[in-house]
């Protein structure tokens, strides 16, 4: 049997390794190793999240796993054949459901039959995609590439109480299709909403007049959101940026100590970064699409300066699948990404 080794403490350091590794190996069927898993981060080894991803794989694909318990920093995994059918995930915290779906998408969207995922835990997590990029980004850019995928929001779960609760249908596609993604197009619509949950209207009020100062929009583009059914208390910020080629959606997360107007600018920071770049590909999305790209052995896209994560991810790919991906900086601020059989 050929292992592919990884090394956890290289590139990003975090958990992005593991998902990608177990991601590529369920979908290619070979097995890896990896060692200090997550050793950059101030808590290393798996937690609840990484340990659900870790079982989530080794359902779906029926794989034997050793490591696999909570704080691990090692672990072996040998994929078998890849099972579509109905699963439910519990994370047991608030740590996030979209990254667990992450890790077990790929494999799924070209497996022999359908599948419906219900995933419980957090869906809107700082240091996360949250559900809204979900909807609103991903998932569209892979229904173009021939699979179809839609995710529902059942109930919302904020950090730190959790209790959240989505439910994914996937329909698979016999191979993913190329996208090229190097014009962005016209911008068609633009709007802004603060979401929130157990707190007073008025802190979503301050954020969207901020962002309405911030980049100059109207108040018909801002809009107040609140959710009755969450668990805990929460905000989130979402800006979207509705071109001709794709969605994108940037966000700031309420946390305790950080007032409303400064997570509002962090949102608005990142939305008017974007568009003065004039890519198509923000920088989170970069990193989400390296992957099914890879599987489609094809594609391109322009985006924003590469981050760590999709570096390192670029790095794991190279070690499952035998593609060519290139990175070209434009300008300053844009880059190319292409990627070659």
């Amino acid at each position: 049997m050929d292992w592919i080794t990884i090394e956890g403490a290289g590139g990003e350091g975090g958990g992005q390794i593991l998902r990608t590794a177990l991601a590529l190996s369920m979908v290619t069927g070979k097995p890896f190793r990896m060692e200090q898993i997550r050793a950059r981060r101030s808590k290393p080894g798996l937690l609840r999240q990484h340990l659900t991803a870790v079982q989530a794989a080794a359902e779906v694909s029926q794989a034997t796993v050793t490591g696999a318990t909570l704080g691990s920093s090692h672990l072996t995994f040998v994929p078998g054949q890849v099972q579509p059918g109905a699963y439910t995930f519990t994370i047991g915290t608030a740590g996030s459901t979209t990254l667990v779906l992450q890790t077990v998408l790929p494999a799924l969207l070209c497996a022999a039959a359908p599948s419906t995922l219900t995933l419980e835990g957090g869906t809107h997590n700082p240091f996360a995609p949250p559900f809204d990029f979900l909807v609103q980004t991903f998932l569209p850019l892979v229904q173009r590439m021939g699979p179809q995928a839609q995710a529902t929001l059942v109930r919302p779960g904020f950090y730190p109480a959790g209790g959240g609760q989505c439910s994914v249908s996937i329909t698979p596609a016999t191979r993913l299709q190329p996208l090229e993604l190097c014009t962005r197009g016209a911008i068609r619509a633009i709007r802004a909403c603060a979401v929130l949950a157990n707190l007073p209207r008025s802190i979503a009020e301050r954020e969207v007049a901020v962002i309405g100062q911030k980049l100059s929009w109207h108040g018909e583009w801002l809009q107040v959101a609140i959710l009755t059914n969450s668990r805990g208390p929460g905000n989130i910020v979402t800006i979207a940026v509705e071109s001709e080629h794709v969605t994108e959606v940037f966000t700031g997360f309420g946390e305790r100590g950080v007032s409303a107007e400064a997570v509002a600018t962090q949102a608005a920071q990142a939305a008017r970064h974007y568009l003065a770049a004039e890519v198509v590909v923000g920088e989170y999305l970069a990193d989400q699409l390296l992957l099914p790209f890879a599987l489609a052995q094809g594609g391109a896209f322009t985006t924003l300066p590469l981050s760590r994560h999709a570096t390192t991810n670029i790095q794991i790919i190279r070690q499952f699948l035998p593609v060519h991906i290139h990175t070209t900086p434009l300008t300053p601020h844009a880059w190319q990404v292409t990627v070659v059989a």
